[in-house]
């Protein structure tokens, strides 16, 4: 007997209603099958759920849920519905998890679109940086755009401080920061190399790019504390002094010579 919130006594009747509740599972199941009798639950007053094995192999440990209710003052029991429900162990499917959820960073392959959500934290409108930049008349946003666009700005979204930290965390923890290996053996950081490209607005305090094609960052944002063996001071190695050919020296022997002499 499946325990319940609250102590109801069972009604009579419905209880007693365990074939007609059999009859209406079967005739949901259908091809599935109604397996035994696996117990009741009282509900509320004179409202009661009888419970049936599912022998379907696809539905292990589910089971037929067939509610049962009577009238006040009624003899007549009714069916109220005919459910199929998991049980305990019951084989079910992963929770469904929204896609916005599921993506990780990473996962945007060639030919696959991202659309960027309109409340975005990390985003913010671009023309003015105002919260109320996107609220323009058509009209003074096709003059805004034209402003911009020849100021060599023309985005419509740019980063917020949110979109910055978040970065800002990412970059740092990521082979490009200083916590790994490669700059703990370096001899040197980015910040001090030649080849380091220093980004752009508030990023570039803390980060820059690779620009050394021998480098394992190449092409690829790195903190200032960063660094490889291939930083721009490693100085080259002072090769020895190449030695002359050697002289060899010939010794004539007048008459032949035993060991044993």
């Amino acid at each position: 007997m499946a325990p319940s919130a609250r102590s109801i006594k069972p009604d009579a009747q419905c209880l007693a209603a365990q074939d007609q509740a059999r009859a209406a599972a079967e005739e949901t199941a259908g091809d599935m099958g109604v397996g035994d009798h696996l117990g009741f639950q009282a509900e509320d007053d004179r409202v009661l759920t009888h419970f049936f094995g599912c022998p379907h192999a696809a539905y292990r440990g589910w089971r037929w849920s067939v509610t049962v209710v009577r009238a006040s003052r009624a003899k007549v029991v009714t069916v109220d519905e005919v459910v199929l429900l998991p049980g305990e162990g019951a084989l079910r499917s992963k929770e469904w998890v929204p896609w916005a959820e599921r993506i990780q960073p990473g996962d945007v392959t060639p030919g696959l679109l991202m659309p960027t959500p309109e409340d975005d934290l990390r985003l913010e409108p671009g023309y003015t940086g105002g919260e109320h930049a996107a609220d323009l008349e058509p009209a003074e946003a096709s003059l805004a755009r034209i402003v911009v666009a020849e100021l060599g700005l023309g985005r419509e979204r740019v980063l917020t401080g949110v979109g910055r930290e978040e970065a800002t965390e990412r970059w740092l923890a990521g082979e490009g920061g200083p916590d790994n290996q490669m700059s703990k053996l370096a001899p040197g950081v980015c910040e001090t190399c030649g080849f380091f490209s220093r980004l752009q607005g508030g990023l570039g305090l803390l980060f820059g790019a690779c620009a050394n094609a021998y480098s394992a960052a190449d092409g690829r944002v790195v903190s200032v504390d960063h660094g490889c063996g291939a930083h721009s001071s490693v100085p080259q190695e002072d090769h020895a002094e190449e030695l002359p050919p050697p002289v060899w020296e010939t010794i004539a022997w007048d008459e032949p010579v035993s060991l044993f002499d």
